[in-house]
């Protein structure tokens, strides 16, 4: 009888961890549709190309980036709700497929969509890294040698191209066209000496822009476009505009960010072995000991997925049987 009991709990445990894990992938396999997690990691900043890309070591904490610029439907939804106005060259029908991405945005514009979609802008340290990849020092997203292939620039294709096109191009992170189809706004403001002073762990740009031509500061872009040329492509290449102002905009573009929670690996064990203890309960149907015991877990780790289906899981079961 004991035998029988153990193993029907164990089996009832196996279950409920399933229905767990399962919900938990779901959640972030919606979320990593779209958008990317960059993980934390030491990555060598700059290149020997131009004298306002100082080589420097980066550290960057977790976070999210999208996978693929953001599109003319999607900006078109941002219009609709918020009643922004349309950005330059909206008819341009040359741009204007859905699935192409927007241009003739400002940074302010960019800067509004993403606040819209409860993200940001990434900074240029978050951009530059997403595009090195893994190894961290791609001079082209997809390696060391130029493609022509791999990416629209140059207007060797007069126009910009879907979002999701190139996919031999990605970075080794799995981002999408950050060389060439349209040049990218980022958070930083520019200032051509920054790299020689910049901290190590998650830079977050100059103090002021650079008077640009007494035409006031500017913020960054990066990542070339398809009117510039393959000098604009490899994967420091600083370029800049002032935050107002979109004169270049038939080639100005972005994509949006967030930033990962992180967790201190006390606090991971913790909410780890609180979690067990919440699954034990379970099996024993001691939901209200289970329920303060996913509290505690949560408690250690407020964002995790799992914790929060099983906390869920548990309310729905207590209500039934009330």
């Amino acid at each position: 009888m004991r035998r029988q009991t153990i193993t029907q709990l164990a089996v009832g445990l196996a279950v409920t961890v399933g229905v767990i894990t399962i919900t938990a992938a779901a959640d972030l396999s919606e979320l990593g549709k779209d958008m990317v997690l960059i993980p934390t990691g030491e990555f060598t900043m700059g290149s020997n190309e131009h004298g306002d890309e100082t080589k420097h070591q980066v550290v960057l904490d977790p976070y999210w980036i999208d996978r693929y610029e953001a599109s003319n439907a999607r900006y078109k939804q941002f219009m609709k709700a918020t009643s922004h106005p349309a950005p330059a060259y909206w008819d341009d029908p040359r741009l204007n497929k859905q699935n192409q991405p927007v241009v003739g945005v400002s940074w302010t514009d960019a800067n509004a969509f993403c606040k819209w979609e409860g993200k940001r802008l990434p900074t240029e340290a978050e951009w530059e890294r997403a595009a090195k990849g893994p190894e961290g020092d791609n001079h082209y997203p997809w390696g060391h040698k130029l493609d022509p292939k791999k990416a629209n620039y140059g207007q060797n294709v007069g126009r910009t191209m879907p979002v999701d096109s190139y996919p031999e191009g990605v970075s080794g992170f799995g981002v999408y066209n950050m060389a060439g189809n349209v040049f990218e706004w980022v958070e930083d403001w520019y200032d051509p000496s920054y790299y020689k002073q910049s901290l190590a762990l998650n830079p977050k740009g100059a103090d002021q822009g650079y008077n640009y031509a007494n035409q006031g500061p500017v913020k960054v872009l990066r990542g070339g476009s398809w009117l510039a040329p393959e000098t604009s492509l490899h994967t420091s290449h600083r370029f800049w505009n002032q935050p107002d102002n979109n004169s270049y905009g038939v080639g100005l573009g972005f994509r949006c960010a967030k930033s990962a929670a992180t967790v201190s690996a006390e606090a991971i064990q913790s909410g780890r072995d609180a979690f067990i203890q919440a699954l034990v309960a379970m099996g024993a149907e001691k939901n209200a000991e289970a329920l303060a015991a996913i509290e505690k877990a949560l408690a250690d780790d407020p964002n995790n997925k799992e914790y929060l289906a099983t906390r869920d899981l548990l309310k729905k079961s207590m209500k039934r049987k009330k």
